[in-house]
């Protein structure tokens, strides 16, 4: 679908351009997939493409562009297993240091990640700002997967967009009255597994805290990486099904299975909401390859968790838009 859109990217209205940011934080929480998201915005702006003709202004441009996204979404879900993060899969037991490895799945069983510049309003009410920033968190995504895809679409159109029921019931083609019974459904099922974070805004201490992350993973002292986060901190990396459970376990790991990244520098990002690291690991050649993109939860002065989302020859880091190669650091000038 790319390619399609490449080729009638010049002949599209603007107007439908002015909806991809939204659009595509909207068919990310339905599919819980960056790339998935992708091309149901690029199918979506197709179809519009050729259909504007015959679209008549019955009702609002982005009204008729969210009801053909979300046809879009559930045609993409019909028959999919559910994505999830490797926390869901193995409950409240975390893998041994030494068995962290043991188990892959393919990409298309997790979540996936994505860039708050790629879904997130760049200005507007900081209100609705924070509901959206929430509304991409990984626990959020990963929880939103359990919900059947109508259910989904319903709670995302009501409580993260705020459209009324009768907006969402003429998008559906169905009843106010089943638009009301869906979302009660949907949010029953959130709030057994914990409901939605609550907003944590970056402080000043907080962007203290990742400057001596990046500073720690840079030089590899993992005595003060470990320091750095709570007791009970957890950290998983897809498409491994492996997640460890404290700092000291983090710490082992890294000074283990986890010592070729010794070396490796960082990009700061947001992801997901969050404070997050893009790392790149050192190749023999002195230039730095892409190797995790890891979206932290800090909370309280420090990490409380690690997503370590690995580019294993996924092409990741590109399909974010993050540099494919880091080269290396000018030497510093002699006096």
């Amino acid at each position: 679908m790319t390619s399609v859109l490449t080729g009638v990217s010049d002949e599209l209205d603007p107007r439908l351009l002015e909806h991809r940011r939204e659009l595509t934080g909207y068919c990310y929480r339905m599919l819980g997939s960056s790339f998935d998201a992708d091309d149901a915005v690029q199918e979506t702006l197709v179809r519009a493409w050729k259909s504007l003709a015959d679209f008549e202004g019955r009702s609002s441009l982005r009204s008729w562009l969210y009801r053909i996204a979300t046809n879009v979404c559930l045609d993409q879900l019909s028959g999919r297993q559910r994505r999830a993060l490797p926390m869901d899969l193995s409950g409240s037991s975390w893998s041994p240091v030494e068995a962290s490895l043991a188990a892959k799945r393919p990409a298309e069983a997790w979540v996936e990640p994505v860039l708050d510049r790629q879904v997130l309003p760049e200005d507007g009410d900081p209100a609705e700002r924070a509901v959206a920033r929430e509304s991409v968190r990984l626990a959020f995504v990963a929880a939103l997967q359990h919900l059947p895809p109508r259910q989904r679409a319903v709670l995302l159109l009501r409580d993260v967009l705020r459209w009324r029921a009768d907006e969402v019931a003429g998008l559906l083609g169905t009843t106010v009255a089943s638009v009301n019974s869906a979302l009660q459904r949907a949010r029953a099922t959130l709030a057994a597994m914990g409901g939605t974070p609550e907003p944590r805004p970056l402080d000043a201490d907080s962007r203290e805290l990742l400057a001596r992350y990046l500073d720690a993973f840079e030089r590899y002292d993992v005595d003060a990486f470990v320091a750095l986060l709570h007791e009970d901190a957890t950290q998983h990396m897809p498409p491994f099904e492996m997640w460890l459970g404290g700092a000291a376990d983090i710490g082992t790991w890294m000074l283990g299975p986890g010592s070729g990244c010794r070396g490796s520098r960082l990009l700061q990002t947001e992801a997901n909401g969050c404070p997050a690291f893009a790392q790149y690991r050192l190749r023999g050649d002195g230039v730095h390859v892409p190797w995790a993109l890891h979206v932290l939860e800090i909370d309280g002065g420090r990490v409380r968790h690690i997503t370590s989302f690995l580019d294993l020859d996924t092409g990741l880091f590109v399909r974010l838009g993050m540099p494919a190669v880091l080269e290396p650091r000018p030497e510093p000038a002699t006096p």
